[in-house]
């Protein structure tokens, strides 16, 4: 898979996408105010799994939170033990 992954940001419907031969994945949020994103859903469909996706826009959209002041609540059970995991690897999250 080409590592110069394009992820995009559709602030009207919140969300980050990547988009391969037409199919999408996508992570969704709302913003709660207040500097607060609520990151509730990971989607990637069955012929893109495997790939690194999900973990690829959790990262983008933690990064995005971080350069923006926002905290995050993973709602999604997938970003909170991606988040767990950088925890406990010591890896600086944004």
């Amino acid at each position: 898979m080409n590592q110069d992954i394009n992820i995009q940001h559709d602030p009207n419907d919140k969300q980050f996408f990547i988009t391969i031969d037409g199919t999408r994945a996508y992570l969704a949020y709302m913003d709660l105010g207040k500097k607060t994103l609520d990151i509730y859903r990971t989607f990637v469909p069955n012929g893109l799994r495997g790939k690194g996706l999900a973990a690829k826009l959790t990262e983008h959209a933690l990064q995005f939170a971080h350069d923006k002041g926002y905290v995050v609540i993973p709602s999604c059970s997938y970003v909170e033990r991606y988040m767990q995991r950088q925890k406990k690897l010591g890896t600086r999250q944004p």
